[in-house]
């Protein structure tokens, strides 16, 4: 999908993650998924091999291996890729402001100067908060480019009234934030209304007008893979700019065959269409070799067009420590606690 040129072989850590950073994040724009038509046969005719996914899934680890500085550099993209999350309970303006410092300079300042990229600028991709944090994130942020993206329509379990989840999706845009991340209702999956699924999308993406609006599936409630392609078809017809594996609370949450499917849906309507969706797994990631894995897998199925903020992220928290731990086993050989680390 992405052209390939030959490029020249590095010599230092320095140049291997910023030539990693630069080739993947081009400054062209994307256009935006638009509403189109539901396509109820086209939809109704997918269906998932489950075993054949599993398999595909099986093969990555033995597909490809990144160690040493190019290691290193991925895991620098993976940062920048990084929705850096808080969606607790007892989350206060305190601690979202502390979450905003820690977005933009994820990696201390000692580690990014020994690999030389500390005149890179490096930040997360966006900070994902509760709407009664949005103010408070967005007064933080200004100024670092960072987006705030707010989760909405009765998060996590999408059930509240729909005319409550819209006037939430309204409100958040008009306090700042630039994302959304709806909530559909499982039951309309569940039971097979494609038609009820189609209409609540489409209405949250109007609601969202010019905010970009990521579509969580909570594929871990949704039985079936084909359940997840079905879904994830639907959403995109709706004029989805993301999909998203989870919210983070179901019992199981983001999953690499899962994470295939969604994938795969993706480029089938890039391929019809030429309109590029972005996939956000969510929930469950914690360790640096987890955001590899699913880095491969995208750069495999997607192309490394995918590899850049505005067609991927994860949703974390704990993700972060545990990168930021490898890259100083990087730079020093040896392995720090999590409690070294700035608070994420």
């Amino acid at each position: 999908m992405v052209t390939k040129t030959k490029r020249k072989q590095p010599n230092s850590a320095s140049e291997v993650a910023g030539s990693h950073l630069e080739v993947q994040s081009p400054d062209h724009a994307l256009d935006r998924n638009p509403i189109v038509a539901l396509d109820l046969d086209s939809v109704l005719s997918r269906q998932v091999n489950l075993s054949a996914t599993e398999r595909r899934i099986a093969a990555l680890p033995g597909r490809r291996t990144v160690k040493k500085e190019w290691q290193a550099a991925w895991l620098l993209k993976a940062i920048t890729l990084m929705d850096l999350t808080t969606l607790a309970g007892d989350d206060t303006p305190s601690n979202v402001e502390r979450l905003c410092m820690k977005a933009m300079r994820p990696v201390r300042p000692d580690l990014l100067e020994a690999m030389g990229v500390a005149h890179m600028g490096l930040t997360v991709g966006a900070v994902c908060v509760y709407h009664a944090m949005v103010p408070t994130a967005v007064a933080a942020l200004k100024g670092s480019g960072v987006p705030v993206a707010a989760v909405s329509t009765g998060f996590p379990s999408g059930l509240s009234p729909m005319a409550q989840r819209l006037e939430e999706i309204i409100a958040s845009v008009e306090a700042g934030a630039s994302e959304i991340d709806i909530v559909i209702t499982r039951g309309h999956v569940l039971t097979g209304n494609w038609d009820a699924l189609y209409d609540e999308v489409k209405a949250f993406r109007q609601a969202c007008g010019e905010a970009h609006m990521k579509v969580i599936l909570g594929t871990g409630e949704l039985a079936t893979l084909t359940n997840v392609a079905r879904a994830s078809q639907v959403s995109i017809l709706a004029g989805a700019d993301f999909i998203k594996t989870s919210t983070g609370k179901e019992p199981v949450n983001a999953t690499l065959p899962v994470g295939l499917v969604m994938a795969r849906i993706i480029r089938d309507h890039y391929e019809k269409t030429g309109y590029a969706v972005g996939l956000k797994p969510a929930g469950g990631i914690r360790t640096a070799k987890s955001a590899l894995d699913w880095l491969v897998m995208v750069k495999e199925e997607l192309g490394t067009e995918w590899l850049r903020p505005e067609l991927f992220r994860f949703g974390a928290s704990a993700l972060l420590t545990d990168i930021e731990r490898q890259l100083e086993h990087f730079v020093t050989g040896r392995y720090a606690a999590a409690h070294r680390q700035p608070m994420p």
